[in-house]
């Protein structure tokens, strides 16, 4: 799975209408984006595209190469994240994602995480934009995919503009011509990376200026973006935009996205029994190689019938322990007599 399939790296998935690969996008989100979670939101939607976890220089290069790289054809366009600060492991790293197939590689300097940050990189790279240039030179000169930036406004309490425009410029002279821009600062001292989510202000008009100073550049906007009418607005900004915990949590949203935003006129929205009758049959292939069984895998699909009628009963049977270990094509059955409301056999 991933390697060798061949694919051009310099002509990723267009929409029928030519849109950039970077109009819609999924955030790399940890314990969340693995493959399983990737696989079923390319059953929602053919264009958007899907990031990988952030995955360390040192997991890749000292790991198990498989475990973090592995991933299914049909989840492409899909780019991998990594984690790290020095240009040649970054390289290594990136000519591994390369050849297992990736369609891009991006660097994370946004995590504000206490681990990561004693890692030095992250968010703590905004601190040092030269070595980001570094970075994503010794990245360029090692893959022909694009490599990618996906970093903060700011650092910390510091609302000041020219610190994100500089790290911008400078991190662009060595190439990178893609920014997914958070919209808020990483404050890296007093709040957890949960509450880093959501307690520094989100300030999109700093994101528009950068791409009003940045036109030649690709600029994705990323943060709290939960709605319709959220997507278009910024759509009218920036180039891009991307969406992370809704798009985890509410993934029928992306059901709608190929036509509404790509201009696939031909993109009928799937059904969601069939979309849950195919990770179904998915969690029975792939179960068997996994330590938790088909159990770890539902878990990334318990926001599919979100706002239905029975939807939280539905949840429940796929969420309740007492059923990982039995078929699951047994409880997917319990499943969906919840779903209907029917009485459940003890």
């Amino acid at each position: 799975m991933g390697v060798g399939d061949n694919r051009d790296p310099m002509s990723p998935l267009l929409s029928p209408s030519g849109h950039n690969p970077w109009r819609l996008s999924v955030a790399p989100m940890m314990e969340w984006t693995d493959r399983h979670c990737r696989w079923l939101h390319r059953q929602l939607t053919r264009y958007t595209r899907l990031y990988t976890e952030m995955v360390t220089t040192g997991a890749l290069l000292h790991g198990d190469v498989a475990r973090h790289l592995r991933f299914d054809p049909i989840e492409h366009p899909v780019a991998l994240q990594l984690g790290g600060n020095e240009p040649r492991a970054l390289a290594l790293a990136a000519r591994m994602g390369e050849v297992w197939g990736y369609d891009e590689i991006n660097l994370n300097c946004g995590c504000p995480s206490p681990r990561v940050q004693r890692g030095a990189f992250g968010a703590c790279l905004m601190e040092h934009p030269k070595l980001v240039a570094d970075c994503v030179r010794a990245m360029r000169d090692a893959v022909r995919v694009p490599v990618t930036v996906k970093h903060r406004i700011g650092i910390d309490r510091v609302e000041d503009y020219g610190f994100v425009r500089d790290f911008v410029g400078t991190v662009a002279e060595a190439g990178c011509e893609v920014f997914i821009v958070h919209a808020r600062n990483a404050w890296l001292d007093g709040l957890s990376p949960a509450e880093n989510r959501t307690v520094p202000p989100l300030r999109y008009a700093v994101v528009y200026r950068l791409k009003q100073d940045f036109p030649h550049l690709t600029i994705v906007i990323n943060g709290g973006i939960t709605t319709d009418a959220q997507l278009a607005e910024h759509l009218r900004h920036v180039d891009g935009v991307m969406v992370g915990r809704e798009a985890y949590h509410n993934p029928w949203w992306l059901a709608l996205w190929d036509a509404t935003y790509f201009g696939d006129g031909t993109a009928a929205p799937p059904d969601r029994d069939a979309v849950e009758a195919r990770m179904v049959e998915y969690m029975a292939r792939e179960g068997p190689s996994l330590p938790g069984g088909w159990y770890a895998i539902a878990r990334h699909m318990l926001g599919l019938r979100h706002g239905q009628p029975g939807a939280r009963r539905w949840r429940q049977v796929w969420s309740d322990h007492r059923y990982k270990h039995r078929p699951v094509h047994e409880v997917a059955a319990r499943a969906q007599a919840a779903l209907r409301g029917e009485a459940l056999p003890a």
